[in-house]
């Protein structure tokens, strides 16, 4: 009889064992999941905000060259409507660019879409098998 019940504590334990190793082993698998998805979502912020501090750069010395240019031109003739047409093309060009980049982050998928789905199926997983 205590043959028995120690073959039963042994395999009790040995599940439990395997159990709690399969639960470290599924923890580890997504935290590994979720930190790829981290990096891979750092690198192309930092590529962006480079890119967009550059192209900010460039187009806003452009603009006020131009502005100055086209103030210039219509220096003696006509400058309040070339001051004024200058502005409201800049108002025009930035509210554009704004309406833009409003829309493109509404459509921006979610950071960690991978890792949400990982989980999302081990929790049907579990959930089905109660």
């Amino acid at each position: 009889m205590s043959e028995n019940s120690q073959h039963t504590a042994e395999g009790l334990l040995g599940s439990l064992k395997s159990l709690t190793a399969l639960v470290v082993a599924i923890f580890h698998n997504r935290l590994n999941l979720l930190s790829n998805d981290l990096e891979i979502a750092r690198e192309q912020m930092v590529s962006v905000l480079i890119m967009v501090l550059i192209a900010l750069f460039s187009l806003c010395f452009g603009a006020l060259l131009l502005a100055l240019f086209v103030v210039v031109i219509f220096w003696d003739t006509h400058r309040l409507i070339a001051l004024g047409g200058v502005t409201g093309l800049f108002l025009l060009v930035g509210t554009l660019c704004l309406w833009r980049v409003l829309k493109a982050l509404k459509a921006m998928p979610a950071t960690f879409e991978a890792s949400l789905t990982e989980l999302a199926k081990d929790y049907k997983q579990l959930k089905s098998e109660d």
